[in-house]
């Protein structure tokens, strides 16, 4: 592993998640960075876990797909503990498949018949969240080294960060555009029923709360059809 390459790399690869402009393109950037900085890695992708329930936010095959899917079936695996761990260990490292049986009795036998020979998993968060995991495959028992873990989760931390960044402009972004959609409907109700500017938020409120509906929903149904119903 030449270091000094990969320092240089992973620089470049932090502008490159800088300059995505979608949670789903800083996403895409993760995996596909994976794959092209850590030696061995041949498939990446990201998951979360929603209770016990597995999304595949992002990955570069359908190997990462098929792992995913098969850990939450078997409620086992690195990449669906270390997605599930918020304190203790949060690097998973299967050097062998074929080896593996002690840790994930159920899951080893099964994901090499995928065709996963060694894998490992990251999981990805800053101070203030826990994002899921990142995983890194390859089909070649052994492929991942020490030096290959170590790169893996400086990649992670990395990476850890930038998503939060894009999910905190995203959240932000939402929160500028209800804020506009909620103001013109406001209005539409303020012109048409020669309302004052609280009375219009409360008939949208009132409303919103009696149909189990979000705000920001009746808001846009008002923009578009210039009344409620």
């Amino acid at each position: 592993m030449d270091w000094s390459v990969f320092a240089q790399q992973m620089a470049g690869m932090a502008r490159n998640l800088l300059a995505q402009d979608s949670v789903a393109g800083t996403l895409d950037r993760i995996s596909a960075s994976a794959t092209e900085l850590v030696e061995g890695c041949t498939s990446a992708g990201v998951l979360v876990l929603h209770d016990r329930k597995v999304e595949t936010l992002t990955a570069t095959d359908q190997l990462v797909v098929d792992s995913d899917q098969l850990q939450e079936q078997l409620a086992e695996g690195p990449c669906y503990d270390a997605a599930r761990t918020s304190h203790g260990e949060r690097t998973y490292r299967i050097a062998d498949l074929d080896a593996e049986s002690e840790r994930w009795p159920v899951f080893a036998p099964r994901a090499r018949a995928l065709g996963v020979g060694s894998m490992m998993g990251f999981l990805l968060f800053t101070e203030e969240d826990d994002l899921g995991a990142l995983n890194l495959y390859s089909r070649e028992p052994g492929a991942f080294t020490e030096a290959s873990e170590l790169a893996g989760w400086l990649l992670a931390s990395h990476a850890a960060v930038a998503l939060s960044a894009a999910r905190t402009y995203a959240q932000m972004e939402q929160a500028v555009a209800t804020r506009h959609v909620i103001g013109e409907a406001m209005g539409i109700l303020m012109g048409s029923h020669h309302l004052a500017e609280d009375q219009a938020f409360d008939v949208l409120k009132r409303y919103s709360q009696e149909n189990n509906v979000k705000l920001r929903e009746v808001a846009r149904q008002v923009c578009e059809k210039g009344t409620l119903g």
